[in-house]
Formats: structure tokens, sequence, C-alpha cells
């Protein structure tokens, strides 16, 4: 289960040696007020489509399905490809919230088994996704440009991040990159909110981008009606 040191209290509270525990599953439920709980499971294939399989009666219903998200689903091995196939198998329509930031292969396998590609667009400029994400826009763009040469249904989700791209200048350059995609028609813009700050710390993390005030959904207006003069569907959230 856990060393005795796993948890202690002192002057910054409850702090938790996660190095200290030696088994996580053994320590699922034992907090009976959930003050402290384990996160995520692991299951079998067959787990999961038992899962998924208790929700059919609203998936043909409302025209429902299952979105799979991330970190990034299609970084994932050959089990996503089979988890894909059984539900294609069962008529189940698949989206996937991804950044794409993934070699076209690992894209490319999953074609004819996802339904909807949520994209996540942070930024256009190379420079500026270079210093915030430590990652190469172009790889993205790439994958962007040959998934809507392929007329794959894509909706690309704009997180709007204070002193990212939070301006009229770089929010319009995005969503001018967007309208001249062909098929691309929808836009979901996410705003900023600080809820990750507290998970960090809930894991002993350094939350590396500092305090931040959440975006509000009216400083979204302008670049709302901007997207829609490009003939976007936009939403907020998605």
């Amino acid at each position: 289960m856990a060393d005795p040191r796993a948890i202690q209290i002192n002057q910054h509270g409850i702090q938790i040696n996660r190095s200290a525990v030696l088994s996580s599953d053994k320590l699922r439920g034992i907090c009976l007020s959930r003050a402290l709980t384990v996160s995520g499971e692991n299951k079998t294939m067959e787990e999961l489509l038992h899962e998924v399989e208790k929700d059919m009666p609203f998936y043909h219903r409302s025209q429902g399905g299952v979105t799979l998200s991330g970190g990034e689903p299609l970084s994932q091995g050959s089990d996503l490809i089979a988890f894909l196939k059984e539900l294609k198998k069962r008529n189940i329509d698949v989206s996937v919230e991804t950044t794409l930031y993934v070699q076209w292969m690992k894209v490319e396998r999953c074609l004819g088994l996802i339904g909807t590609y949520l994209v996540d667009l942070k930024h256009i400029n190379r420079e500026k996704f270079k210093l915030y994400t430590q990652g190469n826009i172009q790889l993205v763009l790439d994958n962007l440009k040959k998934l809507v040469d392929l007329k794959e249904n894509i909706i690309i989700r704009i997180p709007v991040i204070p002193e990212f791209n939070h301006t009229e200048y770089e929010m319009k350059r995005i969503i001018d990159y967007t309208a001249a995609l062909n098929h691309v028609k929808e836009i979901h813009f996410l705003p900023y909110h600080a809820l990750g700050v507290e998970k960090y710390a809930m894991l002993g993390m350094h939350y590396l981008f500092g305090p931040k005030k959440p975006v509000a959904e009216y400083e979204l207006e302008g670049y709302i009606d901007y997207a829609k003069t490009k003939g976007f569907t936009v939403k907020i959230g998605g």
C-alpha cells in the first residue's frame, strides 16, 4: 500500500510523497470522504466496451457517440486501433480531441475509424508556439492540411489564453488561417480557466504558466463576431 511517510501534515498542509506509495491500486477507495482519491484505472478492452455499451440507446436516439480525449489519444499504440474497430462494428460514432501533434502515420491509421476530429489550434506563429509549448507548429499544420484534403470532418477548437493568443491581431490570424482551409465550417472557442492550478497543486507540481485571470465569455465577443463574418458556426466550449 504505502510507507507511513507517504502522507504527512506540516505547515504547508497535507504533503504527499508519491515515491513512497508502493501500490496505488490498494489505496483506491479507502478515503471514505474522497478527500484523497486515486485517479485513473486500468481496464481491458472488454471492460471499456461494456461501459460504452451501457449508453447504446442514448447514442442511437440522440446521434451521440464516444469522444476520445487525453493526453493525446492519437499517440496511443495498437490498442487504440483495436478499440476503434470494435466501436465501428457496433456502429458507434467516434470523435477525438487531438492536438495533431503526432507523426502522420499515427493519424493515417485512424482514417475511416473516426467520425469527427476536434482539433486544438493554439497558434499559427512558429516562434510563439515553440516558446510556449516547446513544439513545432508545422507538424500540426501539415497534419491538419492532410486531413482537410481528405475531406475529413474537422472542428477547430481555439484555446483563448492570456499572454499567448488573446489579442485581436493573433486571433484574427488564426481565424483567417482556418477560413482558408476547405471543408472546415465550425470553430469552438475555449476560454482559459484556472482549474489546472489546483490540479497541479494536488499533484505536487509547479504550475509553470503562473497565476492568470480566467477569460470571461464577454471577452470572446469580438472573436465570435469575426469568425461569423467568415461563415463559421461558432460555439463557446465544446
